[in-house]
């Protein structure tokens, strides 16, 4: 390589150095400066929102969505100040995206659901609801996902496409629920005397509410006994306490009025009562 080709380089980057550097170190100064206002404007956006009266699960939803937003314009423009076209950059941004979007399909779709039951709330933090066959009370709902505490102390993270996907049940519209428990009885006890048992048993307790009065009624006959359905409406924050309580006081009722047993060892024959 010759001295001229050496100067004619050096001349090359000497001119690129004074015309590039200066715009990066622009750009580095607008990117730092740009950022701060970014997070200065989003925690504006943040309480104006907030005194909007937004649940805070939209809240937090549109503060972040706003936030890398405001972030996303400013990285564009310390872009083009480098030098880079803008509509090069969204090109490449927009078929980055549709891959994305193409290999994360359920992802996204979990996030549509999740704007699906932000926006029309379907349910609250805090209802007792059916979702998925799943029942709980719901602990929180993220934009991907919704986490339910079930009454047996189970935490359940359920992906809001399924939760969007199916029936959603939502005990709390009206405050109550039923407990769905069953006792069985022999086929030689009169219904009528074991339903005004179970029906003195349920007068005791001080959980289960009295008004709709619990329902009570034969559901199954099996092969050894009788399947007796008991439908009280509780507080679904009640659910376990009052189960335990409703089977000890039906037990002790069926001690004192002789109800027998139904016990599934073997068929025996035996006579129908009234």
């Amino acid at each position: 390589m010759s001295i001229l080709d050496l100067e004619k380089y050096q001349t090359l980057l000497t001119d690129w150095a004074i015309t590039f550097v200066p715009r990066v170190i622009f750009a580095g100064i607008v990117l730092f400066v740009g950022l701060m206002l970014a997070k200065k404007l989003s925690a504006i956006t943040y309480k104006a929102l907030e005194k909007s009266g937004l649940e805070k699960e939209v809240l937090d939803f549109l503060h972040s969505l706003i936030d890398v937003l405001f972030k996303i314009v400013v990285l564009l423009v310390a872009a083009s100040i480098v030098g880079i076209k803008m509509t090069a950059l969204i090109g490449l941004l927009a078929a980055a995206g549709f891959a994305i979007g193409l290999a994360l399909q359920g992802f996204l779709g979990n996030f549509a659901a999740g704007l699906t039951i932000l926006f029309f709330k379907p349910y609250r933090i805090g209802d007792w609801v059916n979702v998925s066959d799943h029942f709980g009370k719901v602990k929180n709902i993220q934009i991907f996902n919704t986490t339910l505490e079930t009454p047996n102390d189970k935490v359940l993270v359920i992906p809001n496409g399924q939760v969007t996907d199916n029936i959603i049940t939502n005990f709390s519209t009206k405050g109550k629920i039923r407990l769905e428990l069953e006792v069985h009885m022999p086929y030689e006890e009169s219904f009528p005397k074991v339903r005004s048992v179970i029906q003195k048993a349920l007068t005791q307790s001080t959980i289960i509410d009295h008004e709709p009065a619990p329902e009570i009624g034969i559901t199954t006959y099996d092969s050894h006994s009788i399947t007796i359905a008991i439908r009280p409406y509780i507080d679904p924050d009640q659910y376990w306490k009052a189960t335990y309580e409703v089977y000890a006081l039906i037990k002790s009722e069926f001690s004192k009025n002789d109800i027998k047993a139904a016990y599934s060892e073997g068929v025996a024959l035996g006579p129908i009562g009234e």
